[in-house]
């Protein structure tokens, strides 16, 4: 657990689903991953230096390579603002693992004053959809009957709910009624959020705010029963963890620069 000593409005940052490789050069489906996201990092260093932590929702990795996670350490040091890392379905656990030992890369609980942030493996080994091992699902139960004072943010890689576009909702987060059924009886939950489907969304089930986060590289298209790539721009989204509860949230892309996608690809 990391605690933040932020009595005031608690700033995050969240990329999402990088996809670097080992070779600088690498790409996803044309478009070079660390270009695009360097141009996303440029935003953030130009307007939001200022916030307290930084959540990367997994598929950091194309490749799985222990010199992707090194590529992307490198790339978020000179921001110099906490990142926190959870693996998507394209991560080597132990490749990940190797390089962030002895740092607090995966520590997966943030505190302030008023808030926490639970982050939570969602990656189901050589499988793309997703599921919260009972493992995980216990932790989750545990540790939010122990801080029922504490508005919360819990945070994965896979999609818990439809979102309306066919093929991605066969690849979304499998048990996902279980999460759910845990999270409708802590009222302190605020939130959830996640990365996976390279599409922005921003949906209310009662209280419960439900956040997903386009890619810092390729677009996937919204409503579309086949894979589709979108022609939106690589981003991130910035969100403000209020001291009553509260989520204020928007999403950031890159603008005037245009990106070499290539559109004929049907998967990845």
């Amino acid at each position: 657990m990391v605690f933040f000593d932020r009595a005031s409005t608690f700033r995050l940052i969240q990329i999402t689903d990088t996809h670097l490789c080992a070779l600088r050069s690498g790409h996803l489906l044309g478009m070079n991953t660390l270009d695009s996201l360097r141009c996303v990092l440029d935003i953030i260093r130009a307007g939001h230096l200022n916030a307290d932590a930084m959540l990367v929702t997994g598929d950091i990795s194309q490749d799985g390579s222990i010199e992707s996670y090194r590529c992307l350490q490198a790339e978020l040091a000179p921001l110099a603002i906490p990142s926190f890392w959870i693996p998507g379905n394209h991560d080597d656990l132990t490749a990940m693992a190797t390089v962030t030992a002895g740092t607090t890369l995966q520590d997966r609980i943030l505190r302030t004053p008023h808030w926490q942030v639970i982050m939570l493996d969602s990656s189901v080994s050589g499988q793309v959809y997703g599921e919260l091992a009972d493992s995980e699902l216990a932790r989750l139960e545990a540790i939010l009957t122990q801080s029922p004072d504490l508005h919360t943010l819990v945070c994965f890689h896979h999609h818990p709910v439809f979102m309306d576009c066919r093929w991605i909702d066969s690849i979304g987060l499998r048990n996902a009624g279980d999460l759910m059924a845990i999270v409708s009886r802590f009222s302190n939950v605020r939130g959830l959020l996640w990365g996976h489907v390279h599409q922005e969304s921003d949906q209310i089930e009662g209280d419960l705010r439900l956040l997903s986060t386009p890619s810092t590289c390729v677009q996937f298209a919204p409503r579309t029963d086949e894979f589709t790539i979108d022609r939106l721009s690589p981003g991130f989204r910035w969100l403000d963890l209020l001291p009553d509860g509260r989520i204020e949230s928007d999403i950031k892309r890159v603008e005037h620069i245009e990106f070499e996608v290539d559109y004929s690809v049907k998967g990845y």
